[in-house]
């Protein structure tokens, strides 16, 4: 019943259908073929209902508000100038300046659709004037982009806490060192291409010149100070925040930047309606899917199917990687989420791995898919802002991949690197 819900939903997505609407129409033949009860078809309206009727998930279209008023007021363009600063004289520049600029992005906005948008609008544009591959200047836009659901305030790791009861700013916390660690990776990746191509850089600025620049760009570069201090001292919750980031923003835009006006905010409030729209909507499509699973005990199944081939955490956390990867390959994240999610939390609770790490791991994985085709969300967009053709956005992006999957192994076998932090800041 449930597999071939899966396989509908599947072949409807191939056809053309909307993600989201694909999901409902495979979940109520999943209930048709299990019902032998009238009330059942009532869940799908229900279980949608329930999937968004949560307060954490305010914090959505609040976050998605704050990056379209970061992109009209001028913020992300400061925060390029600033990168350009700073770092504008290393080889390979703007491919760096590409990752810096995400990596602060990925504290504000927690889309990484709406950060590949933005910076590769501005970026990807100025690469391939300066000589840079096509194919390359996408997925440098794309690499750096995947850092936002990784770095707080994440969107998926907002449902994903929904999802599994667990706390969101510890989760927030697990993501900031192997944020870095990615981060750190791509400009070494950056640097070695830009040698061995020959992509030029910048003249080195003074130091005069880069503080000149960071006094300019200073209520950009504390916003995600802001978010993370604001919640730990308690001035505000993680749901009040996104709330407090977007009002900042528009401050910011309006009033102290001013590269926003009054009359463009109907447009900006309609841009980020419509992206928050889509994905509310899907989170309430995967609300059946999520139920089917439940009551078809493929959870349980999944985990005694893991638990009967090892018992060892180690080798366990090995197989679900695998499982969520080539679920990353078919899926978009947010959908991919709330379908994996329930089915495995009874393996991490029968393995007792932290709830945190394993949040972290779900959620890198997912991202990661992202990076890499069939669905591949970030190379498609990097490529369609930047008119590239997918296949060389596809190929440039491997290196990229492999980092990610090298960190994503770092933190499932070494769980300090997502615990450590929130351990620190809040306490065991």
């Amino acid at each position: 019943m449930l597999a071939l819900a899966l396989v509908a939903f599947l072949l409807l997505m191939v056809i053309g259908f909307d993600v989201g609407f694909a999901m409902i129409s495979g979940a109520l033949l999943g209930l048709g073929l299990k019902s032998d009860r009238a009330t059942d078809s009532v869940m799908i309206p229900l279980t949608m209902h329930g999937s968004v009727d949560q307060a954490a998930l305010i914090a959505v279209p609040m976050f998605i508000l704050a990056g379209e008023f970061m992109n009209r007021g001028g913020v992300t363009r400061r925060l390029v100038e600033w990168s350009l600063a700073m770092v504008g004289h290393w080889r390979g520049a703007l491919s760096q300046v590409s990752i810096v600029t995400n990596f602060i992005m990925s504290g504000v906005s927690g889309s990484a659709i709406a950060d590949a948008s933005a910076i590769g609008g501005a970026l990807i544009p100025a690469m391939k004037k300066e000589g840079y591959r096509p194919g390359y200047a996408g997925a440098v836009v794309a690499a750096g982009a995947m850092l936002g659901p990784i770095i707080p305030p994440s969107i998926p790791m907002i449902v994903y806490a929904v999802v599994a009861n667990v706390s969101v700013i510890r989760l927030f916390l697990s993501g900031i060192l192997p944020g870095i660690l990615l981060a750190i990776g791509y400009m070494v990746i950056c640097a070695i291409v830009a040698r061995r191509h020959g992509y030029p850089a910048r003249e080195k600025v003074t130091w005069t010149e880069r503080a000149r620049v960071t006094r300019k760009s200073i209520w950009a570069l504390v916003m995600p100070v802001l978010i993370l201090g604001g919640i730990r001292s308690g001035l505000f919750t993680d749901t009040e925040a996104s709330a407090a980031i977007a009002f900042y923003a528009l401050v910011i835009g309006l009033f102290v930047y001013r590269d926003m006006k009054m009359r463009e905010l109907p447009g900006v409030f309609y841009d980020a309606s419509r992206t928050a729209a889509v994905v509310l909507f899907l989170l309430a499509a995967a609300g059946p899917f999520g139920w089917l699973i439940s009551e078809s005990r493929v959870a349980a199944e999944l985990s005694a199917a893991i638990l009967s081939i090892t018992r060892d955490p180690h080798a366990a956390l090995l197989i679900v990687n695998v499982v969520l990867f080539i679920l990353g390959t078919v899926l978009e994240p947010l959908p991919a989420l709330i379908i994996a999610t329930p089915a495995l939390l009874p393996l991490q609770q029968a393995l007792g791995i932290d709830p945190i790490h394993f949040g972290l791991i779900v959620v890198m994985n997912l991202m990661i898919g992202m990076l890499h085709p069939p669905m591949g969300l970030l190379v498609f967009v990097t490529a369609a802002v930047g008119r590239i053709p997918v296949t060389q956005v596809a190929w440039e992006v491997i290196p990229f991949l492999l980092w990610a999957i090298a960190v994503l192994l770092l933190v499932s076998y070494i769980p300090g690197l997502a615990l450590w932090l929130p351990a620190l800041v809040i306490g065991p």
